[in-house]
């Protein structure tokens, strides 16, 4: 097995992740609460049970990320995961440097954005077992124009929910104020309620199954006109959003075993099992809960309770409300996974002078980058008062124009400037997956 020329390992960091660990942390912050969150909007793109074609292009193109991240992992295997890569494919000198320093700003916000979408999630779930939580106190909301993208809504919200949002920040910081080999331990704990909860409701769905309710397709679904190739682009993005996360793991590089071949495992894995739950727990619930009900639903403040309104259903409120807990637990496994990632990100770029140097220092016990991990909890806390759906608008623009086109262009460019790089894993049929 070749390796990479990189350090093998950043100071003072324990290489004590293996694929199971590292498979579980991707899958956990993969799934999260957003499948259980965005099923309606994928099934109203789509106008019907047609929507499962939106899971699977959306599987197909985290595939073709995956094999991106999968091989630029495997070849430079450090912590820090995008801001290695963009400063080596870029040169380490002068773009490369800008180019890194542009990214590791740009995730200063995206990062924050992305764990305050998981938490304020957990607070929403939470909403239908005490509603009172969403009371609001103060809000506003303002638009600003995004060049090529159009106008992007923001605003802030102080209720119940923003608070509790903000208490689930806090608790996986302490959580993560430990030994990574600890660390690994909580995330397979994490793993196993998550996967609970979604082999819970594939079975009660499968067990309860109607097909004709399922597959009652509506009149030209399949017609390919322009209202299917715009509702299969929605319901792909809206899809797309729910495999983010497979590349959560190399961010962990300097703290993984053998992360040449455990990153591009752990990452194709991760996709491919995550896409299959995806496909049966959707098809579960609209063997159950009929499409038009979901539609209607996904337009209506109650869109986050389909699942627990799918069990009520089936078994009754006792039931709605354990899976209601279950899938809490889930969007709390995401935001656990999101920091601990996130948190590397800072810290490699302090060790190279890119970032502020305070970031580069190591818990002199516990062995991790603390100082980063507080600053990253401490932002998320902050985007924990933004509305949900802004959160996911600006962190979907500044994550795909600064980070994801840079990198699926620079997987090629690092095959023409360093065809010398040791690759232990080569993306396959290149270079179409970066392509698409």
């Amino acid at each position: 097995m070749h390796t990479s020329d990189q350090p093998e390992q950043s100071p003072n960091l324990i290489r004590g992740i293996g694929l199971g660990g590292a498979t579980a942390l991707n899958m956990i912050d993969m799934i999260g609460v957003g499948p259980f969150i965005t099923m309606p909007l994928v099934v109203a793109a789509m106008g019907g049970p047609q929507a499962l074609l939106g899971w699977i292009v959306g599987a197909v193109l985290a595939i073709c990320d995956g094999l991106v991240w999968a091989e630029l992992g495997a070849a430079m295997p450090g912590a820090g995961g995008s801001y290695v890569y963009l400063r080596e494919i870029y040169g380490p000198k002068r773009l490369g440097k800008l180019v890194s320093f542009l990214f590791i700003w740009q995730l200063s916000f995206s990062a924050p954005l992305s764990i305050a979408s998981g938490a304020i999630g957990f607070a929403k779930y939470t909403a239908y077992l005490l509603p009172n939580l969403e009371t609001q106190y103060a809000a506003r909301q303002w638009s600003l124009q995004v060049p090529l993208l159009g106008p992007l809504k923001l605003g802030w919200v102080v209720a119940g929910t923003t608070f509790l949002a903000i208490g689930i920040v806090l608790l996986a910081m302490l959580l993560l104020y430990r030994r990574i080999t600890q660390i690994g331990r909580i995330s397979k704990l994490l793993w196993v309620v998550v996967m609970a909860t979604i082999v819970w409701i594939i079975f009660a769905g499968l067990t309860h199954f109607n097909s004709a309710r399922a597959f009652s397709f509506p009149p030209g679904a399949f017609s390919l006109d322009k209202n299917f190739w715009f509702g299969l682009g929605a319901a792909m993005l809206v899809a797309t959003y729910d495999y983010w996360g497979a590349y959560n793991v190399c961010f962990l590089g300097s703290e993984l075993k053998d992360p040449g071949r455990t990153i591009p495992r752990a990452v194709l894995l991760s996709i491919l099992l995550v896409a299959g739950l995806y496909l049966l727990m959707n098809l579960s619930v609209l063997g159950v809960v009929d499409w038009h009900e979901v539609i209607a639903a996904g337009g209506s403040n109650n869109k986050l309770y389909v699942f627990s309104t799918f069990m009520q259903r089936i078994y009754g409120s006792w039931a709605a409300n354990l899976v209601t807990i279950m899938v809490m637990v889930t969007a709390f496994a995401s935001v656990f996974s999101l920091v601990l990632g996130y948190s590397r990100v800072p810290y490699a770029a302090a060790l190279d002078g890119n970032y502020f140097k305070i970031f580069a220092r190591v818990h002199p016990v516990y062995q991790f980058p603390h100082v980063s991990l507080l600053a990253l909890g401490g932002v998320s806390m902050l985007f924990c008062f933004f509305p949900l759906a802004d959160v996911i608008s600006a962190l979907v623009v500044i994550r795909i124009l600064l980070q994801f086109i840079l990198q699926a262009v620079g997987v090629i460019v690092l095959r023409i400037r360093r065809p010398d790089l040791p690759r232990p894993f080569r993306m396959w049929l290149y270079p179409l997956p970066a392509i698409l």
